[in-house]
C-alpha cells in the first residue's frame, strides 16, 4: 500500500446546524414493503455485491452554508491502471461536468476510482485523484491519468462556490472505501442534493440473476439531484403528497437537477455492451418520475469487474482475447439494471434525512409514514409477496 493509501483520513462531519433529528431511523424500500422488480437483490442489495467493488464517503459540513461531499466507488481493489476495467458511458442529457468522458468513449476502459461530488469541485477532485494513482506503487513512471469525476449541483443547499471540497475529503473516500453495506442518503455526494422535491443523495441497490441466466451480478449507486412527478410502483406518491415539478404556489417549481449512475458488474462485457447497459439503467429514471429537465446532468457509468477481461497495462501483446456475453443473453442483465436503479433511487430518498443549509434553505427528508399509507392506498406494498401467494 502507498503512503497516501496508508493514510486514512478521518471522516470529516462537522455538527451543526445541518445535523439530522438525532436518532431518526430511516427505512430503505424492502424494509417497508416497496418491492421493485422480479429479479432478487444480493446479500447487500448494494453496488458491493458486485464482488471487489468498495464505496467510501467524505461528508462535509460546516456551518454556516457548507453541506456538501464526495463519494468514490472503487471497481476492484488492485491497481486501477495497471488493471484497467471495460467501461463505458451513456449520456441522457449532457447539462453537466464529467471529468474523463472522452477517454472512456474512445479506449473503452476506466483506470481510477470513480468520484461523485458538487458542480464546483469536479477539478479538485479530478486532481486529488492523479495525486492517489501517482503515489501507488508501479505508477511511477506513468504520464497519463484519465481520472472518472461525476457531479450534481448542491448549491441550493450548499454554498458551493467554496468549493469546500480539498485533496483530504478525496483521499479519505477512497482509502476508506469498503465492501459490504454502503451509507445511504446524506453522505458524501449526496449530502446536499435534492429529489422529486424532497431531500436525495446517494442509493444504492442490487441484482443477481438465476443460475440459468449466468449467475451474474448487477449493482448500482445513485447520487440523485433531480426533479418531477415522483412516482412508486405505479403510485402517484409525488401528486398524493402534494409535492411535484410544475405545481402552482410553491418554490419547487421546474422539476431541475441531475442524476449520477453509476453500474457495475461481473458478466464478462466489452464496452461495447456495457453501453447498451447503461442506456437500459436511464430507462429507470422515468420510472420514478423524472423527465430530464434542460438543466439536469444524467449519466450513466458502467463497468465490468470480470477477472479475465481486465486490461493489464503493462501487457505488450498486440492481441487480447476476451470473454463476451452473446448480444441475445443480454436482456435479463438489461431488465437487472433497470430494477436496481429504480430501487437505488428510491433508497436515495428513503434513506435521507432533513437538512438546512446556505442562507436558511430547508429541505424535508420524504416522510415515510405517508409513503406507506400512500402505496397501500394503490397495492404498490408487497408485490412480490403476494405475488407469491396468489401462485
Amino acid at each position: 500500500m502507498n503512503a497516501i493509501a496508508s493514510c486514512r483520513i478521518s471522516f470529516l462531519i462537522l455538527i451543526s446546524s445541518f445535523s439530522s433529528v438525532a436518532g431518526e431511523t430511516r427505512n430503505r424500500a424492502r424494509e417497508i414493503g416497496i418491492e421493485i422488480g422480479v429479479f432478487r437483490p444480493g446479500a447487500w442489495n448494494a453496488i458491493t455485491d458486485v464482488v471487489g467493488v468498495a464505496v467510501g464517503h467524505s461528508t462535509v459540513i460546516k456551518e454556516p452554508d457548507v453541506c456538501t461531499g464526495v463519494t468514490a466507488i472503487l471497481p476492484h481493489q488492485g491497481n486501477l491502471f495497471q488493471m484497467k476495467v471495460p467501461a463505458a458511458i451513456y449520456i441522457g442529457n449532457g447539462f453537466g461536468k464529467l471529468s474523463g468522458y472522452t477517454q472512456v468513449a474512445e479506449l473503452g476502459n476506466i483506470e481510477t476510482p470513480i468520484l461523485l461530488t458538487n458542480t464546483m469541485s469536479v477539478p479538485k477532485v479530478a486532481d486529488a485523484v492523479i495525486d492517489y494513482m501517482l503515489a501507488m506503487p508501479g505508477n511511477e513512471n506513468v504520464q497519463s491519468i484519465n481520472p472518472v469525476v461525476g457531479e450534481t449541483n448542491d448549491g441550493w443547499l450548499n454554498h458551493i462556490s467554496k468549493r469546500a471540497i480539498g485533496r483530504d475529503e478525496v483521499l479519505n473516500a477512497i482509502t476508506s472505501a469498503q465492501v459490504g453495506p454502503v451509507a445511504e442518503g446524506s453522505v458524501g455526494a449526496g449530502t446536499g442534493t435534492i429529489c422529486l422535491g424532497f431531500k436525495g443523495g446517494i442509493g444504492t441497490s442490487s441484482r443477481v440473476l438465476p443460475k440459468a441466466l449466468g449467475g451474474y451480478c448487477i449493482g448500482v449507486l445513485v447520487q440523485t439531484n433531480f426533479g418531477g412527478i415522483l412516482d412508486i410502483n405505479g403510485a402517484p406518491a409525488g401528486r398524493e403528497l402534494r409535492n411535484f415539478a410544475f405545481m402552482n404556489d410553491i418554490t419547487y417549481d421546474d422539476g431541475d437537477g441531475s442524476c449520477m449512475i453509476v453500474v457495475a458488474t461481473d458478466a464478462p462485457l466489452s464496452s461495447r455492451n456495457l453501453k447498451r447497459l447503461a442506456k437500459r439503467a436511464y430507462l429507470a429514471l422515468a420510472k420514478t418520475g423524472a423527465f430530464s429537465s434542460n438543466g439536469s446532468g444524467d449519466y450513466v457509468i458502467a463497468f465490468s469487474n470480470y477477472s479475465e477481461n481486465l486490461i493489464d497495462h503493462s501487457n505488450q501483446n498486440t492481441e487480447k482475447k476476451i470473454a463476451e456475453l452473446q448480444n441475445d443473453a443480454m436482456s435479463s442483465l438489461f431488465l437487472a439494471v433497470v430494477e436496481a436503479t429504480q430501487e437505488s433511487i428510491y433508497n436515495s430518498l428513503l434513506k435521507a434525512t432533513t437538512v438546512t443549509g446556505r442562507n436558511g434553505h430547508k429541505v424535508e427528508a420524504i416522510p415515510i409514514d405517508r409513503v406507506i399509507e400512500i402505496c397501500k392506498k394503490y397495492n404498490a406494498l408487497n408485490w412480490n409477496q403476494n405475488l407469491s401467494k396468489s401462485q
